[in-house]
């Protein structure tokens, strides 16, 4: 390789690495607008869930205790508090990476419980597992709590507010 092509070859590889540099910072300005929408979205559907179950908690009871589940005259009234309780902290983005780990064990425990095959199939079969109704909930309760709720959330607000009270300013 001579000498020009070489130096040519450099250049169109920093140009590269420039171009795709600025499409990562782009694409990172979608990050929290982006969570705003799962936490909004999916929050208002675990708080109707929620919502339903807690007034019809001999049903759920009566539910829970067909699948097998221990304790459903306390296990109901728990979940259907966990469901709506978490969506509207899921809603205004307090304590979200804890509330979405409670939420994705609580679908993880649906799958196991209700959509068992589902679960079973998830690698020879996936269409039926992300099928199951639990999938849509597990996955934004496994976003909120891997990525957390991002700027537009008392999360945020709260660790703002704790940082400046350490006279550290946010990166």
């Amino acid at each position: 390789m001579s000498t020009s092509s070489a130096s040519l070859t450099a250049a169109n590889s920093t140009g590269l690495h420039r171009l795709y540099g600025r499409f990562c910072a782009a694409t990172r300005l979608l990050r929290s607008p982006f969570l705003l929408l799962v936490r909004l979205y999916w929050g208002w559907q675990f708080m109707q869930t929620g919502w339903g179950k807690l007034h019809n908690l001999s049903h759920v009871r009566d539910f829970f205790s067909s699948l097998g589940i221990p304790a459903p005259a306390v296990m109901a009234p728990a979940i259907s508090c966990l469901e709506f309780f978490g969506g509207i902290l899921l809603i205004v983005g307090l304590a979200t990476r804890i509330t979405g780990l409670l939420l994705a064990c609580n679908m993880l425990v649906a799958y196991i419980t209700s959509d068992l095959p589902a679960l079973k199939s998830i690698f020879s079969d996936p269409g039926k597992f992300y099928i199951a109704d639990p999938f849509t909930f597990l996955f934004a309760s496994l976003i909120a709590f891997i990525f957390g709720a991002g700027l537009f959330s008392l999360d945020a607000l709260i660790d703002n507010l704790w940082l400046s009270r350490r006279g550290v300013t946010s990166a």
